[in-house]
């Protein structure tokens, strides 16, 4: 009996131990999973704490990289990068440092070359326009501005607006849009021959017409004075040819008139000798004119200059500039000329006056006076050689002026005073 009890004692406390455990299986369950769960999360906590401070400078770098790839896109190569380490990445910030640094160069060079490209065409004689398909100038040099009579700056304004205060015939060009010969004149300024052409430019996938203006005026004008220049070389060399023995004929004939005391013959030599004096002095203006030296252009004071030569011939003085460059010597011969033919004009001394000013990369002279004036045709003829309206005159005058003047790469305009007078306008680069 008692050994039954404790058989069934025995059975039920194991009953009630499986009872127990298979209750109470589930909450270990849990609670073991809980803790995998925590030990996991907190594993993989420290695993991506790790990988991020291992990281930390090649995410940088990386951060660091797309920086400069962006910078590339917007062109700003001078950002470098400082990873240096001897690794896949280090030699990919290398690459990228070399390819920046030759960027780099390569538009330094190319700015370069642009500045002296722009300043090429902004100083180049010709005029240039470059019109887009919208018809807005895009660009435009000092001398197009010039032809175009305008004061602002050319590029941004529409060309129909610039067509309204243009010359007429510079107008007619552009509408025409076709190469050839154009003729300008402007109230009583020489008349001004240029060639027009135009061409299609494509830029940035935009189209656009380029106008040349290029003025065949000085061409010309250099080509007549050549000629010119040979045919005096070549009388000058044939008069002085004829009057070396015609002077030692003269003189020995006056000798022998001497002797004779024959006082009929020493007057015909004597004024023999005085036509000779006066043909070798017309054949040396002549000789300047055609042996003008090249310029040896330097910077001057002009104020100096204008005051030596108001002491020999008198005039109202305007001056805006202290220096010019320019050949002294010539400057003075050019501005002596003008103020000689200001006072043989018939005007008062005190309404002869010499301004001179600052244009646009110019230094304009003007001389005025309330003379006579001259007619259309004087005007058109009066810088040609050995044209002359003086019964004494010799033509060389205004010539010279104008030779020095495009000596200096400079223009000379005249034109008459609307209250009388004429004006003359030099233009010198400056």
């Amino acid at each position: 009996m008692t050994t039954a009890l404790k058989k069934l004692k025995y059975k039920a406390v194991v009953v009630m131990f499986v009872s127990i455990f298979t209750a109470c299986s589930p909450v270990i369950y849990l609670l073991s999973m809980q803790t995998w769960l925590i030990v996991s999360s907190f594993a993989s906590f420290m695993s991506c704490l790790l990988m991020k401070l291992a990281f930390k400078n090649l995410i940088k770098a990386f951060n660091a990289l797309n920086v400069g790839l962006l910078n590339f896109k917007d062109g700003d190569f001078s950002n470098q990068l400082a990873y240096q380490k001897d690794d896949e990445f280090g030699q990919l910030c290398q690459l990228y440092n070399q390819t920046a640094q030759q960027l780099r160069k390569e538009k330094q060079w190319l700015y370069q070359r642009e500045m002296m490209l722009d300043k090429m065409l902004q100083s180049a004689p010709q005029a240039l326009l470059l019109i887009n398909d919208n018809g807005v100038v895009v660009f435009a040099n000092q001398s197009a501005q010039h032809l175009m009579a305008s004061k602002q700056v050319l590029e941004g304004q529409s060309i129909l607006d610039l067509r309204k205060v243009a010359p007429k015939e510079i107008s007619s060009a552009i509408d025409k849009a076709q190469d050839g010969l154009i003729s300008i004149c402007q109230s009583d300024a020489e008349e001004q021959v240029w060639h027009a052409s135009v061409g299609g430019v494509l830029l940035n996938n935009q189209h656009h017409n380029l106008y040349i203006f290029k003025q065949l005026t000085r061409e010309l004008n250099r080509q007549e004075v050549a000629v010119w220049k040979k045919v005096i070389r070549v009388i000058s060399h044939e008069l002085n040819n004829s009057l070396g023995p015609i002077s030692s004929m003269s003189h020995s004939g006056k000798i022998i008139a001497t002797k004779l005391d024959d006082s009929r013959l020493h007057r015909v030599f004597s004024t023999i000798d005085e036509r000779i004096s006066h043909l070798t002095e017309f054949v040396q203006g002549y000789g300047t004119f055609a042996k003008l030296p090249t310029p040896n252009v330097s910077t001057i004071s002009i104020r100096p200059l204008l005051e030596s030569i108001q002491l020999q011939w008198p005039t109202q003085i305007h001056c805006e500039l202290d220096t010019l460059k320019a050949d002294k010597g010539q400057l003075e011969q050019l501005i002596i000329n003008l103020l000689k033919n200001a006072h043989e004009s018939g005007s008062q001394t005190d309404a002869i006056s010499l301004t001179v000013e600052q244009g646009h990369g110019i230094a304009k002279l003007f001389i005025e006076d309330a003379g006579q004036g001259m007619s259309e045709s004087v005007l058109t003829s009066a810088l040609v050689p050995f044209y002359s309206t003086k019964s004494s005159g010799t033509g060389l005058g205004l010539a010279l002026c104008r030779e020095i003047v495009e000596a200096h790469n400079g223009y000379i305009n005249l034109s008459n005073r609307p209250t009388g007078g004429l004006s003359v306008e030099v233009g010198l680069p400056n």
